[in-house]
């Protein structure tokens, strides 16, 4: 987790981090620190160790290491001096990140490596073990811009999203044989894909998923890949990211699997999770999602169950 001493809307770069006007949200930091530390003491009460990412006045976005990068095998316990860690490639505004979060791996006794650096890619955001398989998430990457629109105001801002869709071939090999499922994203205010989708579950079995933010085409093989073990979420649920949630079963206690929520989401939604043997735990988070566009999930990067 990326201590949240200088959490602020930096570069605005998704439609949650400005007003219509298009003029960065202002940040109550006393209320966000406060939230980031209950966060914090609720993983603490799983039994989960937390590495903090030290705050950088310079990178504000480190509140969000889920893009850091991802781990590979984040399941099975390995021993620390075996982990290594993929680097993402951020945004240009979160680019000075990067050497940061390898450092503070590197502390920890856990090798990075770098991307390919021709292609953009967000880490875990993007690409997430589910149902014995992965899923590649992806959209067009566009130059931030405002452009002109029949609204009032008369411009919208242009976000795009954040993973090249060439990233796969690289990463499909790293996993192979398990299979990689690809997915398009299409609704702009979910730009990654643990923003519209979140396998949860002993074997991470079951997914949240939310229709508008899927291509259909790409939504009917999630269909067909997950039946009934796939929970479409409503929109409110969907607008809360009730999808930006995360999965935690303790190794060798699947009676015990719980996924962390965001504060708010239906009660029809916690039962649906209840249902599926899975605790549901709630946490608000609210100041991360409403000024800077992360929920439970964007504020926690996995490292993987480890083996001492």
């Amino acid at each position: 987790m990326g201590d949240p001493t200088h959490f602020s809307v930096r570069g605005g770069a998704n439609p949650h981090t400005r007003t219509r006007w298009g003029r960065r949200r202002h940040v109550d930091r006393a209320r966000a620190i406060a939230q980031w530390r209950e966060l914090r003491a609720l993983l603490d009460d799983l039994g989960l160790r937390v590495l903090v990412v030290p705050p950088v006045a310079e990178w504000p976005g480190t509140v969000y290491p889920a893009n850091a990068g991802v781990m590979f095998d984040v399941d099975r316990p390995l021993p620390v001096s075996q982990r290594r860690f993929l680097l993402a490639n951020l945004l240009p505004t979160r680019a000075g990140e990067r050497p940061h979060y390898a450092r503070v791996l590197a502390d920890a006794g856990i090798a990075t490596e770098a991307f390919e650096p021709s292609l953009r890619f967000e880490g875990e955001a993007d690409f997430f073990p589910a149902g014995g398989r992965y899923l590649f998430t992806h959209g067009r990457l566009e130059r931030q811009r405002f452009v002109p629109a029949l609204a009032w105001p008369p411009w919208r801002r242009v976000y795009g999203f954040r993973t090249d869709a060439g990233a796969e071939a690289l990463l499909a090999p790293r996993v192979a044989p398990v299979p990689v499922l690809r997915v398009e994203l299409v609704l702009e205010a979910h730009y990654h894909g643990d923003t519209a989708l979140c396998a949860f579950g002993p074997r991470r079995e079951h997914l949240l998923a939310y229709r508008a933010a899927i291509a259909p085409s790409d939504w009917r093989r999630l269909v067909d890949a997950f039946g009934p073990a796939m929970i479409e979420l409503g929109e409110e649920d969907a607008q809360r990211y009730a999808a930006n949630a995360f999965s935690y079963t303790p190794s060798g206690q699947t009676a015990e699997s719980h996924l962390v929520l965001p504060a708010g989401v239906s009660e029809r939604l916690l039962a649906q999770v209840r249902e599926r043997g899975v605790t549901p735990l709630l946490a608000d988070v609210s100041e991360f999602l409403k000024k800077g566009g992360g929920s439970v999930k964007c504020m926690i990067g996995d490292l993987g169950a480890v083996v001492e």
